[in-house]
């Protein structure tokens, strides 16, 4: 959808962005540089305005929460937010475009906090009340949401609704050659349930070999893990360049996070047109991925994750042909879309 030559009477977005203390980037990072660049091929002069926020105590995040506040962006015509707690701003024209929360003090607050303290509820309580203030209209004037696992998160802890927009990929010069590994790239964090894969390696059958990409917190506890497994190897970090060559090499993704916000690994691995083998409690992959279809969903069982990734290693058919209905599936997720949708609610408020 191109709405450059309509006569729009938004000038200037800001699109507000919370970058991670720890340095490390990801998928909100894409999100960020894609959107920014979609709204400016618009013909709209869109900024992204970083601000660091740590995670590290309390006092940090009140602090970031302060620090986007505190904010003048009056120059600007309209204002997109996007992660916690980039929706606290001040603006009489803001809408969001909610990839998460701190999902700490929601959904993985028992996850994280397994003896919890008053104060850990305290604290818990007073992010949910400030969040939910911030969204709510008219400070925010429309949420959008980056999938349906987000939209029923803020519906469930926040009473908020929301509509779900797809993000899309920066590029899609993605390539599909052979049929050769199960490939699980990403964050090697707990979240990410990287050992429930290392766990499944141990019931294969079939000679499939499982190559593990990306670098994080819980990159010792998974080394440890398989460390007497032959059939699992760790790449380290790998450059775009590089994650793509070997995406295009994978006989499947697997993708099993628990309540994971979107996932662009999804829509890369479609984009190989690779199967992606995920989970019925990995959020937003199971809404994308079509059961039997496009991938496996499954239950977060490392046996019944053995036995998908040994049923495509003796029928790598089935792989090609699962990984091109993937790949036709997502054709409609595109930026120019997103663009559209969200320069139409800033028009809207105007």
């Amino acid at each position: 959808m191109d709405i450059k030559n309509k006569n729009m009477k938004l000038k200037s977005i800001a699109v507000l962005a919370a970058i991670s203390a720890s340095g490390e980037t990801g998928g909100a990072e894409k999100l960020y540089q894609g959107l920014t660049d979609a709204l400016n091929k618009q013909g709209i002069n869109t900024d992204l305005i970083k601000i660091t926020t740590d995670e590290k105590n309390f006092d940090s995040i009140k602090k970031s929460y302060l620090e986007f506040y505190d904010l003048d962006l009056k120059i600007y015509n309209g204002i997109i937010s996007t992660k916690a707690p980039s929706f606290i701003i001040n603006h009489k024209n803001h809408i969001c475009y909610l990839l998460h929360t701190m999902r700490v003090f929601y959904d993985m607050f028992e996850f994280e906090f397994k003896s919890p303290t008053e104060e850990n509820y305290r604290q818990k309580k007073f992010i949910q009340d400030l969040d939910t203030l911030a969204l709510k209209y008219p400070r925010t004037k429309k949420i959008f949401v980056i999938g349906n696992e987000v939209k029923n998160r803020l519906k469930k802890y926040n009473n908020l609704d929301s509509k779900v927009l797809y993000l899309a990929l920066l590029n899609e010069n993605y390539l599909c050659k052979n049929y050769e590994y199960i490939y699980l790239p990403g964050r090697l964090h707990r979240w990410k349930r990287v050992d429930l894969v290392i766990e499944a390696m141990k019931h294969v059958k079939s000679p499939v070999k499982l190559k593990i990409a990306g670098k994080g917190e819980d990159e010792t506890f998974f080394k440890s893990l398989a460390k007497k497994l032959k059939n699992v190897e760790f790449l380290g970090y790998l450059s775009d360049e590089e994650m793509k060559n070997k995406y295009a090499d994978a006989l499947a993704v697997v993708f099993p996070p628990i309540r994971e916000d979107f996932g662009l690994i999804t829509l890369e691995a479609f984009k190989s047109k690779k199967p992606v083998i995920t989970c019925s409690d990995s959020g937003e992959p199971k809404y994308i991925v079509k059961n039997d279809f496009s991938g496996f969903i499954c239950n977060p069982e490392p046996k019944e994750l053995a036995s998908k990734f040994d049923q495509l290693y003796n029928n790598k058919e089935l792989s090609k042909n699962m990984g091109i209905n993937g790949y036709n599936s997502i054709i409609g997720i595109k930026w120019e879309n997103t663009a559209y949708e969200l320069i139409k609610a800033l028009e809207e408020s105007l």
